[in-house]
């Protein structure tokens, strides 16, 4: 596996290019946001490391960058920066996971491998639950006729609820599956992208696909597949 690492202190990315070598990882190393674009954009790693806090461009616009360009690279996004509002910014950049320092190494590798293998899993090419519509090739989702624009966590999140369609999904599995994360200080995270998905599928629509239920977790399906 091919990855790019993007971090400016050398001092870290030296132990982390040691360890993900060790661990049978091929590694290319990018010290500023312009690099890690041009590197990353030839299309060539399986996954990305990417610091928030570069020189020449911070790791959210070079994030912001790759998805505009619908570079589908995996990246794994590092931040110094403990509060919600800037996990969430990563996220909604496009990044797929995110790790904050000091991290273990093994935790590194553990959600590296997550966001690889949810990158290779097949997907049947369509979902619907009543009126609403996945397209996993595209990533396109529409309600009716109407297209709805999601971030790159919004979409996981839809898509995972959508792939257990009439099952009340858990903050839990939520955590392990589309965050692979278990902290529990960490599920207001999940709070805000559901309110956030429950207006984009539902507002305006006379029936509602997105419950929430309060103290279990969340369900997708029409009223008539309610338990």
């Amino acid at each position: 596996m091919h990855l790019l690492l993007v971090e400016d202190d050398l001092s870290l990315a030296g132990t982390v290019s040691r360890g993900l070598r060790e661990a049978s990882f091929e590694v290319d190393l990018a010290t500023t946001g312009p690099d890690a674009l041009r590197m990353a954009s030839a299309g060539t790693y399986d996954a990305m490391v990417l610091d928030v806090r570069l020189p020449g461009m911070d790791g959210l616009e070079v994030c912001r960058r790759l998805r505009a360009n619908e570079q589908r690279i995996p990246i794994l996004m590092l931040t110094a920066l403990d509060a919600v509002e800037q996990r969430i910014a990563g996220l909604d950049a496009g990044a797929d996971d995110y790790l904050s320092k000091p991290f273990e190494f093994g935790e590194l590798l553990a959600r590296l491998r997550a966001i690889m293998r949810r990158q290779a899993e097949p997907a049947t090419a369509t979902i619907t639950v009543g009126d609403l519509v996945i397209d996993t090739r595209s990533t396109l989702v529409r309600r009716g006729q109407r297209p709805i624009a999601l971030t790159a966590k919004e979409y996981a999140f839809l898509l995972y609820l959508a792939r257990h369609a009439g099952r009340v999904v858990s903050r839990a599995e939520l955590m392990s599956h589309v965050w692979d994360e278990s902290r529990p200080t960490y599920t207001n995270v999940i709070d805000v992208y559901a309110s956030r998905l429950r207006r984009k599928v539902d507002d305006g629509e006379a029936t509602p696909l997105f419950t929430t239920l309060r103290g279990t977790g969340y369900l997708l399906a029409p009223p008539s597949d309610v338990p």
